[in-house]
């Protein structure tokens, strides 16, 4: 029943992965200025080297061959990239591409799934209430303020964020929340070093949360709306079930189901967006590295990088699907039955 769902799901994710490291390819060579160019220009800039002597030392610092053919570079690169080599990075000498992705991606993460969780869980419980509540006044203002919130991009909410609370008012020390967590901290699992984390967290949580509570609250409102409209909802309170059982074994349960493949969809969009709320708020994740390795054309990083935020968006998808199929006993008997 599951083997071939799974097994088409891993061939499709693969096709995905190979289709996006080659367009990752070709694209990142197209754009201008290579990265023997940019350190050039940053060695004649800082070192006040002649064009000849920044352009030798710039040759030898690249463990690849940019002069090669491209289509050289790559099968060399698809052949790394086979064996689960990444490469190294450009502008961090003899430091693999992995253990860079490895030392930032957690904090990515634990952003965007600490914002996104406190989204989800609190826009169900709001939408629930306000379906059954339906057309009364905290309907009406759990659903508006839904739209506007939901209307508003993260990148202005982190803006309005850094101007208003850290610049005019004050409230939030900006200059003190950069980073991952306070520089000669000792890491562990204590409470200063958590503290410490949630503190320079607390910004970016902030504008996923936001960014995405008013979607959980209007979709969960709309599908418990069509819930409440089924036959069976009907037929469960004329047995006389209790709205409280009503609302936890038929309604709430199917009116979740189209919001976990939206889950995994946000899930994966947020990894990827996160590169603009990182930047404006010095936040050491994925998006911040991105952004500097764009900048220096660190080839091997910026494809590492955008390979792994694939694979993110992947898995998410695959664990919702899963979940979707536990959920919704149908799917799993419409798959058996195909299979047969």
């Amino acid at each position: 029943m599951w083997g071939r769902p799974i097994t088409q799901a891993i061939l499709k994710a693969l096709l995905t992965i190979y289709v996006t490291s080659t367009i990752t390819f070709v694209l990142i060579r197209l754009m201008p200025g290579s990265p023997v160019e940019i350190k050039i220009d940053e060695l004649m800039n800082q070192s006040q080297m002649s064009y000849a002597d920044a352009a030798a030392m710039a040759s030898g610092l690249f463990d690849i061959n940019l002069n090669a053919p491209i289509h050289e570079q790559y099968f060399e690169y698809l052949g790394n990239l086979a064996h689960g080599d990444l490469g190294n990075s450009f502008l961090s000498r003899g430091t693999t591409v992995m253990s860079i992705i490895l030392s930032v991606l957690p904090w990515t993460l634990f952003a965007v799934g600490t914002g996104l969780l406190l989204s989800f869980f609190l826009g169900i419980a709001l939408g629930l209430v306000a379906a059954y509540r339906r057309n009364s006044f905290l309907d009406h203002a759990v659903s508006t303020g839904g739209s506007i919130i939901s209307s508003v991009p993260g990148y202005l909410i982190a803006l309005l964020i850094v101007l208003i609370f850290g610049i005019q008012l004050r409230w939030i020390p900006i200059t003190q929340m950069r980073g991952a967590f306070t520089s000669g901290i000792t890491p562990g699992f204590t409470p200063e070093f958590i503290g410490d984390i949630l503190f320079h967290a607390s910004l970016p949580i902030t504008v996923f949360f936001l960014t995405h509570i008013g979607l959980w609250i209007l979709s969960m409102r709309s599908a418990t709306l069509a819930a409440l409209e089924e036959d069976h909802v009907t037929v469960a309170r004329a047995r006389g079930l209790t709205d409280g059982r009503i609302t936890t074994a038929y309604v709430g349960r199917n009116a979740v189901l189209p919001l976990v493949s939206q889950f995994a969809i946000a899930a994966g969009a947020v990894v990827g967006g996160a590169v603009i709320i990182e930047q404006i708020f010095v936040y050491q994740g994925v998006g911040l590295r991105l952004v500097a390795s764009v900048n220096q054309r660190d080839y091997p990083l910026m494809q590492g990088i955008i390979l792994m935020t694939t694979v993110c968006v992947i898995i998410a998808n695959l664990i919702a699907d899963l979940l979707y199929s536990r959920l919704d006993p149908r799917i799993g008997r419409a798959g058996g039955a195909t299979g047969k």
